[in-house]
């Protein structure tokens, strides 16, 4: 004790302290401020894959930068805020921006419909600071800001988001690359022209018109339109520019993270997430070498903007779905079903009958093994449906009516059908059987089912969802079922429903990433670690990288089909048995058991990463297809709108009020059509932004309802209002005073686009009776009195 207390006693002894000129500097090297966090690194290759990408396709510095800081800003910031409120942190960033992200499209939607309906659009940019001010002011709400409780992921896990991103980029930009901006001139997808006349739509006041037939109310699934409007109108950036280029990528890659979150919620595991939100997007299914690609392939498409916008929004649906079905509480987000459901319903018609279906399945295990959590999802369920009916209500239009029940129609629309005995098919919803079906023989029976089977191998990495149900781990899970539910609803309405377009096929492109959600979380839980995971999807990959290239026999002959979509079946089956017990020897010899627990999940997470490796090989294929200079095509020429005819368009745009309504003579494709019209030349109307008198009537709902009337498809049936029509063209064909007066004061009309190469004569005595206000190649445009 003396030693201590003499020990502390004592005063410290005082240390010499180098002088500023002895301390020894270290040299830094320059390398390491270069060097990024490793959570940062793999998020900056997506995101200039994606920044070269758009400037080599012709999109502006400037018009990037805008629409990045739109995104952020007025989506993902608001967004994120108002979902981790209302549920909470995940723990980690990349997953509270993927579903802060879907939460801030659900909230732009609402800001943008408030303001459509009153009136004041001009606020709309202002909507996304009213949200974000309260977190700003209110002090129990500064946590918001932040990741509470932080679980971090895995760099891996990011790696794996970012290198599927990296596809996603890459599978879009032939599609860029092949669709040029106005206005440049070139053929564009003729969908592609309607749903920009719809963005320009979108930007008025309630209620909206159809923009080809001016005062014909619109019905359809508009909501993705309304959505590019939006940015359209904060950014003030080229609607055309936000559709083509700008708009896809920031919503796939939203779906992609919202799907990632949802399968570790599912399986508890960052690995079996982020496999499953890679593979459910941009992984098309298992190819296998085969000739032809099965329908169904990609949920996300440049040309349907509405299938693309649905996916994030139905992916969160889903996830508080999920909550329910698991016993959670939802609390406050509870107020976000509703809205939720009504914005599915408007982004896509055919979304929501598989999630119901999906639903229905979860009630029904509920029943028997789960009765607790019965009445909060009998209570979810109900909102969905209300939220279906209203929305049929309003969004629903004459496509809608026109599905019908004529099972195996969707074969008309397989290459190996309609290559052999399909050759006598029409397109005709009163039929109870498609003509090769009904008529097949015994042997055309037996190879209509070998058409089935091969589709069902095909679509593996989504159908084996339905294995949830029988799989011990998952089989009395309601989340199990609802997500086999959604995957089977959504075949079997493709395979029993008829569209004059095949758009039957949607309900499954829906419910497909969630089927490749519960695969992934099938292999989850039949696997202990990820090591026979990994080991299956390089499998898997490798497969798809070696398997034989087959292509379509030269005649249609039903053996030829019939062996070249066998036999690569065949070598896979050979080949995955033989690798099977290979390695179930090998490790027998060298451990003394044979792990048979893990093959399940090898084999599940092979067909993941063959549907992967091969849908990227098959997008290569189209990206060299696409960019290698070929020779135009005599029905690409046709349907040629010229750089002039569209500058024509956008100065009609600039020089026009948003209201004005504009009588054209361009009806048809090709524009200098001579027989039955084919009436979907949209470009007037997408190009200028203006309601027409009287356009292109093919997607009307009249149209579309009358689809096989004397024997012609919808697109060319004559126009449902034929009064309309006669004096819109007596105006361009004899230029009377009192025509244009009787135009004038029936439909409104300010302006005339007058196309020299459409069909019909153009009177010289116009330029008497309107004004012309500019000329541009064959088109004149004049201004009425």
């Amino acid at each position: 004790m003396t030693a201590v207390l003499d020990t502390a006693e004592a005063p410290p002894q005082p240390q010499s302290q180098p002088q500023p000129s002895e301390v020894p500097r270290r040299r830094i090297p320059v390398y390491r401020y270069l060097r990024l966090p490793n959570a940062i690194l793999p998020w900056l290759i997506p995101a200039t894959t994606l920044v070269i990408c758009l400037l080599i396709t012709g999109v502006s510095g400037r018009d990037i930068a805008l629409y990045a800081l739109y995104f952020a800003v007025d989506v993902v910031l608001p967004g994120t805020l108002i979902h981790r409120a209302l549920r909470g942190s995940r723990g980690n960033l990349p997953e509270d921006l993927g579903l802060g992200a879907a939460t801030g499209m659900l909230i732009m939607l609402g800001g943008w419909a408030l303001c459509a309906w009153m009136g004041t659009q001009v606020l709309l940019p202002w909507w996304p600071a009213l949200l974000v001010v309260p977190f700003l002011a209110v002090p129990r709400l500064h946590r918001h800001w932040r990741v509470t409780d932080p679980r971090p992921l895995p760099v891996r896990w990011s790696w794996i988001i970012a290198a599927a991103l990296v596809v996603l980029i890459l599978s879009e930009y032939p599609n860029w690359a092949t669709t040029p901006l106005p206005p440049a001139g070139g053929v564009l997808y003729q969908d592609l022209y309607y749903h920009l006349a719809l963005i320009h739509e979108m930007t008025r006041d309630l209620p909206f018109q159809v923009p080809q037939v001016a005062g014909e109310a619109l019905h359809y699934h508009y909501l993705s339109d309304g959505d590019i409007a939006s940015a359209s109108m904060i950014t003030q950036i080229d609607p055309a520019v936000v559709l083509l280029r700008l708009w896809t990528v920031p919503v796939a890659a939203t779906a992609i993270l919202v799907l990632a979150a949802l399968g570790r919620t599912l399986s508890g595991k960052w690995w079996a997430g982020a496999l499953g939100g890679a593979t459910a997007i941009i992984g098309l299914p298992l190819l296998l070498g085969t000739a032809t690609t099965a329908l169904g392939v990609n949920p996300i498409s440049q040309y349907s903007p509405s299938q693309a916008y649905v996916i994030p929004l139905l992916g969160l649906l889903v996830t508080f779905a999920v909550e329910v079905l698991r016993g959670g509480r939802l609390r406050w987000a509870w107020l976000l079903v509703f809205p939720l459901a009504l914005a599915c319903a408007g982004a896509k018609s055919s979304a929501l009958p598989p999630f119901l279906a999906g639903m229905a399945g979860a009630v029904v295990i509920a029943l028997f093994a789960h009765r607790r959590r019965l009445l909060p999802i009998l209570a979810f369920s109900a909102l969905t449906t209300s939220a279906v009916v209203l929305g049929f209500r309003i969004f629903a239009g004459g496509g809608a009516g026109t599905l019908g029940f004529q099972p195996l129609a969707i074969f008309y629309w397989f290459v190996p059908y309609r290559d052999t005995i399909g050759y006598q098919d029409t397109i005709d919803g009163n039929l109870s059987l498609p003509y090769g079906v009904e008529h097949a023989t015994r042997a055309g029976q037996v190879y209509i089912a070998g058409l089935l089977l091969w589709w069902l191998l095909m679509q593996t990495p989504r159908m084996l969802a339905l294995a949830g149900l029988v799989a011990r781990p998952t089989r009395t899970e309601p989340a199990a079922w609802m997500l086999a539910g959604m995957t089977a609803a959504g075949a079997g309405a493709t395979f029993l429903l008829w569209h004059p377009s095949a758009s039957q096929i949607y309900f499954y492109m829906d419910a497909a990433p969630f089927g490749t959600i519960a695969v992934a979380w099938l292999m989850a839980e039949l696997s202990r670690s990820w090591r026979p995971a990994l080991a299956g999807v390089l499998a898997g990959g490798i497969w798809a990288l070696v398997a034989p290239q087959m292509h379509p026999p030269p005649v249609g002959r039903v053996v030829r089909w019939a062996l070249i979509l066998v036999e690569p079946v065949v070598r896979t089956a050979v080949v995955a048995i033989c690798v099977a017990a290979i390695a179930l020897i090998l490790r027998r010899v060298f451990t003394g058991r044979t792990p048979w627990q893990a093959l399940p999940a090898g084999i599940l997470a092979a067909v993941l990463g063959a549907g992967l490796v091969g849908g990227a090989q098959r997008q290569i294929e189209e990206a060299d297809r696409a960019t290698s200079p070929v020779e135009e095509k005599v029905d690409t020429v046709d349907k040629n709108v010229l750089p002039e005819e569209m500058l024509a368009a956008q100065w009609l745009e600039r020089n026009s009020a948003r209201d004005d309504v504009v009588a054209t003579n361009v009806h048809c494709v090709p524009i200098d059509w001579a027989s039955a019209c084919d009436a979907r030349a949209f470009w007037p109307a997408g190009l200028s932004g203006r309601r027409m008198v009287i356009e292109s009537w093919g997607y009307t709902d009249a149209a579309v309802a009358a689809d096989g009337v004397n024997g012609e498809r919808y697109m060319r049936q004559p126009p449902a209002d034929f009064e309309r029509f006669r004096l819109n063209e007596k105006v361009f064909a004899d230029g009377q005073a009192a025509d244009i007066a009787e135009l004038q004061r029936r439909y409104g009309a300010k302006w005339l686009f007058a196309d020299d190469r459409a069909a019909g004569v153009v009177s010289p005595n116009l330029t008497r009776v309107a004004k012309l206000r500019f000329t541009s190649g064959p088109v004149n445009i004049y201004e009425l009195p």
